[in-house]
This record gives structure tokens, sequence and C-alpha cells, in this order.
């Protein structure tokens, strides 16, 4: 094995990320003990992206974005034996102690699957960050079969895999969203009702009793914080993946804080059981559009413009 030239998608200095993101040569190294290296196929953009743009989880700089990965593997490092050279993978990018990431040429990952059958490379790439953000926020909630859940924000990519996840889990739930997707969360088995004014009485009127956990995926917005712990009747019971500030003002539960405090990220396993659910239809996120990676730019836009409607892939 050895270095491989490839472009890669980084940024040298901390800020927004239109500003401070450059499309570059880079020598990506061999992959270390536990890792592999993959030539991508597809890279999703999460707004996870922009905030490691921003300042968070901050780290040995020029760092890369792109956690999530689809691609052919292109090199093994020492003890790995459950891929072989030219196997089609997804999973994560070694984002936090590599120079680069996924949206990339050439890409080093710390975990992966198998893409099933019947499941594309560019499908397989919308699924990890979003779905582990779902699934184990729903675990911190502790949701049981039988309960109402109210996921704010029903209409991103990480709300619309957790009314999924959570349906499949017996749940009773509440979603709000716009009109883009209401009618795939209703397909789903939820209760559909649009943001802004009267939202709290909307939800109270279609819950008819305890809403027992709130799920707040929504983009950051002042306010939002205090009209879900209304719903719930508590602030425990409301788990934010975007408003952390305000929640933490509010006593209400942050999910990356939750995570970080437990030492040790939780498993990531059932992506594989996901992928496969993805390939016969039993889960789906939407792709909104496809970018080749010279275009970033225009991706970026997209992803960040609040609104892109499903996940934004890059195509190296």
């Amino acid at each position: 094995m050895s270095a491989v030239q490839s472009r890669v998608l980084r940024f040298h200095e901390v800020g927004e990320p239109l500003d401070v993101l450059r499309l570059e040569e880079a020598l990506v190294a061999d992959p270390d003990a536990g890792r592999i290296r993959v030539r991508v196929v597809a890279s999703g953009l999460n707004p996870a992206d922009w905030e490691l743009c921003r300042g968070f989880m901050p780290g040995t700089l020029p760092r890369g974005i792109g956690c999530d990965v689809a691609g052919t593997v292109d090199a093994v490092g020492p003890g790995v034996t459950d891929v072989r050279i030219g196997d089609l993978v997804f999973g994560t990018s070694d984002f936090a102690s590599q120079p680069s990431a996924g949206a990339a040429d050439v890409a080093i990952m710390d975990r992966w699957f198998a893409v099933p059958a019947g499941l594309d490379a560019v499908q397989a790439a919308t699924l990890p960050m979003v779905l582990q953000t779902a699934t184990w926020t729903l675990d911190l909630l502790d949701v049981q079969p039988g309960e109402t859940l109210l996921v704010h924000g029903a209409g991103g990519m990480v709300g619309y895999a957790a009314v999924q996840v959570a349906r499949r889990r017996g749940a009773r739930v509440i979603a709000t969203a716009g009109p883009t997707f209401a009618a795939d969360l209703e397909s789903f088995g939820a209760s559909v009702t649009p943001y802004g004014d009267g939202m709290v009485e909307r939800v109270r009127t279609i819950a008819a009793g305890p809403v027992h956990h709130v799920f707040d995926a929504s983009r950051p917005n002042a306010g939002a914080i205090a009209a879900l712990v209304e719903i719930a009747g508590a602030p425990e019971r409301v788990v934010t993946i975007s408003n952390h500030d305000e929640a933490r003002a509010q006593g209400a539960r942050v999910n990356v804080d939750e995570l970080i405090a437990a030492g040790v990220l939780p498993s990531s396993d059932f992506l594989a059981e996901e992928a496969a659910r993805t390939a016969s239809g039993a889960f789906r996120l939407p792709v909104a559009a496809t970018f080749p990676l010279e275009d970033w730019r225009d991706a970026a836009e997209r992803s960040l413009s609040g609104t892109p409607h499903g996940k934004v892939v890059l195509l190296p």
C-alpha cells in the first residue's frame, strides 16, 4: 500500500462554511489498524458538516467534511478481515483524526458495512449520520410501545427517519412538518400538524392525552424548547439535537451532551439492518439532489438553505 493523491474538501480555519472550505489536492495516507481506505462513490452531507466548519467538536486543522461515505475498498489496515479490495461499503469517515473526510476522491473509514444488493451507493451514503442520530436519540428518550412521541421538525431528515424508527418500535407518533413531506409522514403512520402559531394546541388536540416524549429535530429556532416543554409537561421529557443552548437553559436535554457524557458512542451495528430495509423499501430517505465534487459550493448552498427537501449528496 502507499499514500494516494486525492481531491479533498476541507477547511484550514474556523468560520462560515462557504468562506473557509476549499477543494484542494492532498495525500491520503495508508489506513491505520482498524481502518480502511475507499475510493469514494458518494458522500452525504449533513448539517453537522457546517457546524464542524464553525468550530463544533474542534480538532487539528486542516479538517475535512463529509461524515457519510459509500465507496469501493482501496486498502485495508492491519487487523481488518471483514472486507476485501473492491468491496462496495458504506459507513462513516474517520473525520476526527484525519486531515480529510468523505467529501473527497479517497477517504479513510472507521465504520463500514457492506452495501446490500438492491441498494445503490447514493442511497447508502444518506444513511449513517441520520440513522445514528435518530436511533441514538430515541434510545435516550427510551420510548416504549404505545407511548406518544412528538417529533418536532419531522420534515428534516433526522426527524423523517425518527418517525419511521419510532413507528417500527410501536410508538404513537405526532409529527410537526411542512407540506413537502406531510404525505410521506402520514404514510408511515404519523399524525401530522404544521409548525407555527397554535402548534401547542393542535398537538394537544391530536394527542388527546399525555405526550410522553418530545424529539426536537427542528432547525435552530428561538422559542422552540419552551413550546415543547409546555407540550410535554416537563423539560426532562424533551431531547433536542439542534436547539442546544435554549434546552440547557430550560432544563431540557441535549442528545450530544448525553452521548459525550457516556464516554463512548453507542453501537452502529443496526446500520446493516437499516441498509437491508432501505434496499427492500421498508425504510427510505429522499435524496434532494446530487452534485459533482467540483460543484461542492452549489451543494453547500442547497444544504445551508435550511430547506433542501431531502439529502444532498456529493459524487466525487
